[in-house]
């Protein structure tokens, strides 16, 4: 639904149905009458023996400030391009996400809603990652989006930004980032990724279920993730702890029906435990972006952009070829997070030359310095 047909009665039955009775009423509404319209001119009896004397009640009143949230969404649809809302009977609504236990009845984009066709992926984890989980978030999303698939994440610190970040990387010839966001589309959250929302809009899409207005609000990043879930054909998570979102996320893909997949990581790195336990509960590992690609070969990818890899994609960048042999302090460091101490007890350096040598390699970006006095090299150097 354009901006030229958000004026018109049809637009205001759905978003009246919406906030009248949310969305499982709703959906039985919609299944018994077809579409919103036809849901206001049903009798109250059979509005009753649908969805129950409750639901069938404040569907005769508005909702509270009905007519101030309506003008609100009216307005940001009217108020540039590449806005509009899709209702869950609009042509053009994401296929993947109609085969779902729980579909948006309403979806407002702003970008090119054509992306959210397909073939997507999405890539989640840790909002506090380790520096070697976000070179891999981004090196996995540039790979796939140049061979095609559309990343989609959710815009949140950490992991997502990464993803997103990666697949803008691939360029106008790759296939772009939808974020799913947890508040209306009018609000950019956190704050400091206006400039990402921004590019992504240029690149992809902004996709989300909740009205112009809405703040970011707990609750409803657990639904966000939903509609992450149900747009891809598979999630990879990258990082993750034993309790947070992206575990959610993987839970309703399997749940979808779609693959799942996880990176494996030190077995001392609380951001790798969450992956793990994906691991143990059936998730495929992969170790390079050609793993996920060759288990969703069977969807539909667009041909390689002309500067993409052709041959195998990677798990994060290559250091330049160089003929020197390994520093020893990486090869003393290992790729398990370790701390000063055990540095030093591994090396027999005195503190200040290890110190010296760590900001060295740390301004080499080989090394990264994580919270709690850890260190941890990155990439393959």
């Amino acid at each position: 639904m354009h901006a030229d047909d958000i004026a018109g009665e049809e637009f205001e039955a759905w978003f009246r149905l919406l906030g009248s009775v949310g969305r499982g009423p709703a959906r039985r509404l919609l299944a018994a009458c077809g579409s919103a319209p036809a849901v206001f001119a049903m009798r109250a009896a059979t509005l009753r023996e649908i969805a129950g004397a409750k639901a069938a009640e404040a569907l005769t009143k508005e909702p509270e400030h009905h007519a101030e949230r309506l003008a609100a969404a009216r307005a940001w649809l009217a108020g540039g391009e590449q806005r509009q809302v899709l209702t869950i009977a609009d042509p053009g609504y994401p296929p993947a996400l109609l085969q779902t236990a729980d579909p948006p009845l309403l979806l407002y984009v702003q970008g090119d809603a054509a992306r959210l066709a397909g073939p997507l992926l999405a890539i989640v984890g840790s909002r506090h990652p380790t520096a070697q989980g976000a070179d891999n978030a981004r090196a996995f999303a540039a790979a796939l989006a140049a061979r095609g698939w559309t990343i989609v994440s959710g815009l949140a610190h950490g992991i997502d930004a990464a993803a997103h970040e990666g697949a803008l990387q691939a360029g106008p010839g790759g296939a772009g980032t939808v974020a799913v966001v947890g508040t209306g589309p009018d609000r950019v959250y956190p704050s400091s990724h206006r400039g990402l929302a921004h590019r992504i809009v240029h690149q992809g899409a902004i996709v989300s279920e909740f009205a112009p207005g809405v703040p970011a609000l707990e609750e409803n990043f657990p639904q966000r993730n939903r509609i992450i879930a149900g747009l891809a054909a598979g999630t990879l998570v990258v990082e993750a702890a034993v309790r947070s979102g992206s575990l959610i996320t993987a839970r309703l893909a399997a749940e979808a029906g779609r693959e799942v997949f996880a990176i494996p990581g030190s077995i001392h790195s609380p951001q790798s435990r969450g992956c793990h336990a994906l691991l143990k509960q059936g998730a495929k590992l992969v170790e390079t972006a050609e793993d996920v690609a060759e288990e969703l070969r069977g969807a539909p990818m667009r041909p390689a952009a002309p500067d993409s890899p052709q041959g195998s994609l990677p798990l994060a960048p290559a250091p330049a070829a160089t003929s020197e042999p390994e520093d020893p302090l990486l090869d003393a460091m290992g790729h398990d997070p370790v701390t000063l101490d055990a540095l030093l007890a591994r090396t027999g350096e005195t503190v200040d030359r290890l110190s010296a040598r760590l900001l060295d390699l740390e301004l080499d970006g080989r090394v990264a310095r994580l919270p709690g006095g850890l260190y941890q090299r990155r990439g393959h150097g």
